[in-house]
């Protein structure tokens, strides 16, 4: 599938739709969720055109790898969560409930978060 330039994280690293900025580098935009789950609910993007991980690990140069992973570091270190937990949540395809088709990570935490997943019975 090709990359959509019009999907809503493009339009925010673009500028055209604003947003509550939290950290940016040459590599990542990280800015507060719009409809927050915990009281941190960041999410993170590359500033390159990738769908999804698979689209970003094959694709994306070690530079840009090391550059957002670096970021989301940064990130929880902003934020405040680094020292009593977060969770990093990263959604792919369809039968992972991505929402908008650009790579992101949420990082959730100041607050105990439940189990990973709910357990089937």
């Amino acid at each position: 599938m090709a990359y959509d330039p019009e999907n809503i994280f493009a339009k925010i690293l673009r500028g055209e739709i604003p947003c509550d900025k939290v950290y940016e580098d040459d590599h990542a935009l990280a800015f507060n969720d719009i409809n927050p789950q915990r009281k941190v609910h960041v999410l993170v993007v590359p500033k390159g055109e990738y769908e999804d991980w698979s689209s970003f690990a094959a694709s994306a140069s070690n530079a840009e790898i090391t550059g957002y992973v670096r970021a989301i570091g940064a990130v929880a270190q902003k934020v405040g969560v680094d020292v009593d937990g977060y969770r990093l949540i990263a959604n792919q395809g369809e039968n992972g409930h991505q929402e908008v088709p650009h790579l992101h990570v949420h990082v959730v935490g100041g607050e105990r978060s439940g189990p990973m997943l709910k357990r089937k019975d």
